[in-house]
């Protein structure tokens, strides 16, 4: 079954910074699981996965504007720690995951006080250029749920 919209795709990566500085990898979890066609991956990588099969594996280069975008240098923005999803000791240069207006997402920890943080709401990997090496494990059919909540479910997808 090819990768398109509407399918379930699970895939392992291994991702590093142009030029061979690790970042992370999947390998010794689950899964990445994702709904193809619904925004769930960064665009870049859903691109380069479309079309694709169970059992492909493949090398990507992604620019910052096809993963993460570009940085912006703002200013640090301060939030009350209360919003702050990740619990327990808080030190600069931490990411940590923010409730923000917007929904979560991942922002960098600049100064803490006692009842705000100073973040930095640029994604940890910004204007980085990023390799992966992709290995996809399944392709399937979304169900019916899946469909209608846009995003997978199970092991390496949403979990309601």
């Amino acid at each position: 079954m090819q990768i398109g919209k509407d399918k379930v795709v699970s895939f392992h990566y291994d991702l590093s910074e142009e030029g061979g500085d690790a970042v992370g990898s999947s390998r010794q979890g689950d899964p990445v699981t994702y709904l193809h066609g619904h925004g769930n991956l960064v665009s870049g990588l859903e691109d380069a996965l479309a079309g694709g099969a169970a059992g492909d594996r493949l090398e990507v280069v992604l620019p910052p504007e096809q993963a993460y975008g570009p940085r912006h240098d703002a200013a640090p923005q301060r939030y009350p720690i209360k919003r702050l999803l990740t619990r327990g000791k808080l030190r600069p240069g931490q990411v940590v995951t923010l409730q923000a207006e917007d929904g979560t997402r991942q922002v960098t920890v600049v100064k803490v006080g006692k009842f705000n943080v100073d973040v930095d709401t640029n994604h940890p990997l910004a204007g980085k250029t990023l390799r992966f090496a992709l290995e996809v494990l399944e392709v399937r059919e979304a169900s019916a749920e899946e469909l209608a909540h846009g995003h997978a479910h199970g092991p390496g997808g949403h979990h309601h």
